[in-house]
């Protein structure tokens, strides 16, 4: 038998070194909250997996039921911010939820911030708009891949922390990092140096389980290593084609002129006798949308195994029943699975942050997603991340991708603000399937859900 060298393949993101403290500040207005969040589509608390409710209590110092609730929470705020932010465009400066659970409003005058008081909202004043900052961003971003790249290598990502109104930019504690300069149009600009029961075991696959992939097909007397991977949430389209959506470098192909690999379940004892249960169909590693993402066309062998269901994989087996689809905020509580570290779970730190990636031919990627503070490990990427019971996004990067286990993770990055994982919005990932589908493959793509399960 013919040994293999797995490869994982992982993105690594930036350090968030804003992580332990963004949730942090004054508030200018203290107007409690009026309503109870509605808590749609979320499964009973007894519903959960006792391995998700041991991750909970030990990630997020939370009860399964408190965890509920402001998943919840964090879906009715962004639901108000996005119609605030339609009809007050030069005025919304951003919205999350604070340490305590209590959803903020950040606005530029006295007159929004006495409206969204009066809706039951914290406001805080900010100096400047959402808008605004997320012009500074692209000007940034426009600046960053336009320099050499032993330049720009120094640079991680960057994030908007709305919570301070400005662009945070990790950049690596190198030379090169400390000289870097920064164009003076672009303002509010801070520089971070960072580091170089759920039912019984069920024995078939489904997301957070490993697959395997290789550039050509596992009998290539060739072909020296094999990428390992996470699937991420089961998805069909309105062809009725069974899909599963998991990370864009995940695929060997990306970028040749023929990008379809094939799938595999691997077999640990003997790797070429894996059998094959789908196919890259389509992948996206920044580009148009800035998004990391692919889809992966399941065969009939994957649909019998049980990979039509709406649910993804957590630790000892047991399974999450996915209950319908939400959007990234900052504070917001998010759980993910993953093939290398199971459950863990963390809080969103920025719901938008972007990154320069580089393909194995040199080429600069822009990649945007959300940063939480979940470990993650090399292997995860593709898994599929939760808030509550719903699907917020797949798994990009980390910056714990080299870590054995997340004891280590967590105690190596301690000093530089903990973990940070980079998720692509399942939201964003849908539009640009089905948007970029010409009524074929992939048109009116839905992650498979079960609604008020449990």
């Amino acid at each position: 038998m013919r040994k293999f060298m797995a490869r994982r393949a992982a993105v690594r993101a930036a350090s968030i070194a804003f992580a332990s403290t963004v949730l942090v500040g004054p508030l200018l207005t203290t107007t409690p909250a009026s309503a109870e969040p509605a808590s749609p589509n979320q499964l009973s608390v007894d519903a959960l997996p006792p391995e998700l409710a041991v991750a909970i209590a030990r990630d997020l110092k939370m009860t399964p039921a408190e965890y509920l609730d402001r998943a919840a929470q964090a879906q009715q705020l962004r639901d108000y911010a996005k119609e605030f932010r339609a009809e007050r465009p030069d005025e919304f400066a951003g919205a999350w939820l604070g340490n305590d659970g209590k959803p903020v409003l950040a606005v530029t005058s006295l007159d929004a911030a006495r409206i969204a008081a009066a809706d039951g909202y914290q406001t805080r004043l900010a100096p400047i708009s959402a808008d605004n900052l997320e012009g500074s961003l692209d000007q940034l971003n426009a600046a960053v891949t336009s320099m050499p790249r032993e330049i720009s290598d120094a640079i991680n990502s960057v994030a908007i922390d709305f919570l301070n109104s400005q662009l945070v930019l990790s950049v690596a504690n190198t030379p090169a990092g400390h000289l870097l300069n920064l164009p003076t149009l672009i303002a509010n600009i801070k520089v971070v140096l960072s580091p170089n029961s759920g039912g019984p075991v069920e024995r078939r696959p489904m997301g957070g389980d490993t697959y395997i992939s290789a550039p050509t097909s596992l009998d290539d007397k060739a072909l020296q290593s094999v990428d390992v991977c996470s699937f991420g949430f089961n998805a069909v389209d309105g062809n009725g084609n069974a899909l599963n959506i998991s990370a864009g470098h995940c695929n060997p192909n990306i970028g040749k002129a023929n990008e379809k690999a094939d799938v595999y379940l691997p077999n640990v004892r003997n790797l070429t006798a894996s059998p094959q249960v789908g196919t890259f169909v389509t992948s996206q590693l920044g580009g148009r949308s800035s998004l990391d993402y692919s889809v992966i066309k399941l065969n009939e062998d994957a649909v019998r195994g049980g990979m039509d269901q709406p649910s993804v994989r957590g630790a000892n087996g047991t399974t999450l029943t996915v209950t319908g689809v939400a959007d990234p905020i900052t504070g917001a509580p998010v759980c993910k699975s993953g093939q290398s570290s199971t459950f863990t779970c963390g809080f969103v730190v920025a719901d938008r942050v972007e990154t320069q990636l580089y393909t194995s031919e040199g080429q600069s990627k822009t990649v945007r997603g959300f940063a939480s503070s979940a470990c993650t490990l090399g292997g995860d990427s593709g898994g599929a991340i939760v808030s509550g019971t719903l699907a917020l996004g797949i798994t990009s990067g980390s910056n714990a991708a080299d870590a054995p286990n997340c004891n280590e993770a967590n105690s190596a990055l301690a000093q530089y603000g903990g973990t940070a994982s980079l998720g692509i919005p399942v939201r964003a990932i849908l539009a640009d399937i089905d948007a970029n589908s010409g009524g074929g493959l992939g048109s009116g793509i839905q992650v498979r859900t079960r609604p008020n399960a449990g």
